[in-house]
């Protein structure tokens, strides 16, 4: 099949189109169009000129239209899950789950567009502000940019477009190359909800031909961007005095004290770790355990990965499937022998077999200098290290050039309040992983992992504009 752009309410032809495979079965599912400068222009033509439709619908009219699609996307769930499972390689099972958290994004975004306040201001707390009433309101910001990644398609479009819609904002939207079928499948949905033509336009191709023309048109107001710090750093120095919501990399750890139960703790980060392959932003890629309970963890934890089955993702019992490309698959392996050279002993996995899968990985003793250690990992690997003195752990979470989310395991009060106070990081999780995350909560992250916040209630600020209105009662 061809998959045309979506702009403007209507399936629009491109000049030129490219093979869309999966990556396990490299199976063709669908030729995909590859917009040029014209069509990203008219995406823009479309949603500056739809800003007045949506500035003319109520908030209860924009949360109707989120809620009900929401409600599509939720009757055609098996169909949205075996897109990403397809276009993704992303388990079925753990597809399913994305959908249903897709779904919970929409209703917390028509739940947030009913709730759009401001605040009243006491202006005579000043001298000079007697007999004046002030307040604030939000205002939608304009047209927006926005990018997305591969790894969640349908939930991670969903917190760019959900508050986007919530405030009354328009949408051009670049999904990423390898997932761009779950993003015209929700588009669908908006037109069907009754989303005004021209809110939503879809444009594929590209990444940094797209990109640099949200930078250059200055109908564009704000840029939402999930994806690499290389490229999230490159677009924030384009983008001027936009709005620049960046949600970045991690290679996120965990701390595990010595008055835990490993038998509980080692299964839950285990699933961190493993869960899509590790090709989620707060996968697990360092565990700190205290010297004390290492190697019951490291027993505990080889156990588990060994339980985990990996194959097709269409599969019901598969756990991990393919990455997402070959070329991260040689990075992975790569990575892995440089980690073995320097010293690290390899617990289990440490290879790749057919069909792109790198079998689940862990690392014991790993150095702080080599690229497992320092950068993101993006594939199924994790490393375990032991510590003797909790100042010790804190100091080698700290010691990395992202800060997204951390987790910490302890059952004494005190160690748990002084590292959610230590740790540089936008997020900490006492006793549980960093992987945690529900999507009403505030999200990102510090260093190189971004700024600004996702969750809807915090993107919808990020995507508004605060207005003071202050009236005089002075008689004139």
């Amino acid at each position: 099949m061809k998959q045309h752009l979506w702009i403007n309410g209507q399936h629009i032809e491109a000049e030129n189109y490219q093979d869309l495979q999966s990556p396990y079965s490299k199976e063709l599912l669908a030729e995909v169009a590859i917009a040029g400068q014209d069509q990203v222009k008219a995406a823009v033509d479309a949603a500056s000129e739809a800003i007045g439709k949506m500035n003319d619908l109520p908030a209860h009219k924009r949360a109707e239209i989120l809620l009900r699609t929401a409600n599509l996307l939720s009757e055609r769930k098996e169909e949205a899950a075996a897109i990403i499972a397809k276009e993704a390689a992303k388990p079925i099972k753990t597809a399913r789950a994305e959908v249903d958290r897709t779904v919970m994004t929409y209703t917390f975004a028509a739940e947030e567009a009913r709730r759009l306040n401001g605040e009243t201001i006491s202006m005579d707390a000043a001298p000079g502000g007697e007999n004046r009433t002030a307040y604030t309101v939000r205002e939608p910001i304009g047209v927006i940019g926005a990018i997305t990644p591969f790894n969640f398609p349908m939930n991670l479009v969903a917190h760019k477009l959900g508050p986007a819609f919530a405030a009354g904002n328009t949408v051009v939207l670049k999904p990423a190359t390898q997932t761009p079928l779950s993003s015209y499948f929700i588009g669908q949905l908006f037109h069907e909800a009754g989303l005004p033509e021209g809110a939503l336009n879809i444009v594929t191709g590209k990444g940094s031909e797209i990109g640099k023309y949200f930078t250059s048109d200055e109908r564009i107001k704000a840029l939402t961007f999930t994806g690499s710090p290389d490229v999230g750093k490159t677009l924030k120095k384009q983008a001027g005095m936009r709005k620049t919501l960046l949600e970045l990399g991690s290679n996120s750890a965990v701390i595990v004290g010595d008055d835990v139960d490993v038998s509980k703790v080692a299964p839950r980060c285990v699933t961190g770790a493993f869960a899509y392959a590790g090709q989620v932003c707060i996968s697990v890629q360092r565990i700190y355990v205290h010297e004390n309970v290492f190697d019951e963890f490291v027993q505990k934890a080889v156990e588990e990965t060994k339980k985990l089955k990996f194959g097709n993702p269409l599969d019901e019992e598969t756990d991990v499937s393919s990455l997402i490309s070959g070329d991260d698959v040689d990075r992975a392996i790569s990575w892995i022998k440089e980690a073995a050279e320097t010293g690290a002993a390899i617990a289990c996995g440490g290879k790749s077999e057919d069909n792109q899968i790198v079998l689940p990985t862990i690392l014991l003793n790993v150095s702080s200098d080599v690229n497992l250690s320092c950068q993101e990992a993006f594939a199924p690997i994790v490393i375990i290290n032991s510590f003797k003195d909790f100042d010790e752990a804190i100091e080698e979470v700290n010691n990395s050039r992202y800060g997204l989310q951390a987790g910490v395991f302890t059952n004494q009060v005190d160690l748990a309040f002084q590292a959610a106070k230590a740790l540089h990081v936008g997020g900490v999780m006492i006793n549980d992983i960093p992987t945690f995350r529900v999507d009403h909560m505030p999200y990102g992250g510090v260093k190189d992992s971004g700024f600004g916040r996702e969750g809807i209630k915090y993107a919808i600020e990020e995507l508004t504009e605060l207005k003071l209105i202050s009236f005089n009662h002075t008689k004139l």
